[in-house]
């Protein structure tokens, strides 16, 4: 019984894995061939063990807001989080930290200055004693240390750095991205160079790669889920969420427009990827 179980794990884990690169909208499917089979479960199994705080970074800056990927996955993981018992911070710099300020438990970083992000990473790790650190559709630096977006343009200037979180942490770590610009990119950096973005070289310990990076909160969800016999996913609603982040100003990221989308998909996309997941992990 123990061997079909983790068999069974196994299969449902790949069919995740796999849902999640399936559109291949930016080479993830690539990056996936390169990592160890198996990213999700074991992503899934460390916030498992969890008992207390975890930091959850994201904010990826688009002119003069943040866009949609990111913060949205971000919540859903807090309120769910939160609905398991645990302590989720998000961390993040403005405008997402004064827009989300109101509502969630929120440390917040400089923007801009670099040179402090180390600084700013030892103190919040030693104050909030994490068991977790999770990074999502956060820029990552560079080999020349530096912020890109997906254009090759410097957004240095107005992003706030999370890199040092993950550097510095003396407890697990996990990012999800999407481009090949993210923190956690430097676990794969051979399986980026045939994409054209200026690669993050900050690595994990798990890295988890999807099509949306929302959707990669959507699969760690699913994955905890399955494992607890409780469909957590049918507490999440996109379309929600996506409403409270555009109202709060955020645009896509792909499109620049203050709409409810995210990398230009409709929230049909977001709303089909859920319902897979919850046949996959036998909810519906």
């Amino acid at each position: 019984m123990a061997d079909s179980r983790k068999i069974r794990q196994q299969q449902v884990t790949q069919q995740i894995e796999d849902l999640l690169v399936s559109r291949n909208l930016r080479g993830m499917k690539q990056v996936q061939a390169v990592l160890q089979p198996g990213y999700f479960q074991r992503a899934a199994e460390k916030l498992h063990q969890c008992r207390g705080t975890v930091l959850i970074g994201t904010g990826f800056p688009v002119v003069n807001t943040f866009e949609t990927d990111g913060p949205v996955g971000a919540i859903a993981m807090y309120q769910t989080f939160r609905y398991l018992g645990l302590r989720p911070v998000i961390v993040c710099g403005d405008p997402l930290a004064s827009a989300l300020g109101p509502d969630f438990e929120l440390h917040t970083l400089s923007v801009g200055d670099l040179s402090s992000g180390q600084a700013e990473a030892q103190a919040a790790l030693a104050h909030y004693q994490p068991e977790l650190v999770i990074s999502i559709e956060r820029p990552g630096l560079s080999a020349e240390g530096r912020y890109n977006n997906m254009r090759g343009e410097d957004i240095s200037a107005r992003c706030a750095c999370f890199d040092y979180f993950l550097r510095e942490a003396d407890c697990p770590t996990i990012a999800i991205g999407d481009g090949g610009n993210e923190i956690g990119m430097g676990n794969v950096q051979a399986a980026l160079k045939s994409l054209n973005i200026i690669p993050s070289v900050t690595g994990c310990d798990e890295l988890l790669v999807a099509d949306v990076s929302n959707w990669g909160a959507y699969g760690l969800i699913a994955l905890l889920g399955y494992w607890r016999g409780e469909d957590l996913l049918a507490l999440i609603d996109p379309l929600s969420l996506l409403k409270y982040t555009s109202g709060k100003g955020s645009v896509d990221g792909v499109t620049r427009q203050n709409t409810l989308t995210e990398d230009s998909l409709e929230v049909g996309a977001s709303e089909q990827l859920i319902a897979s997941l919850r046949r996959i992990t036998g909810f519906l």
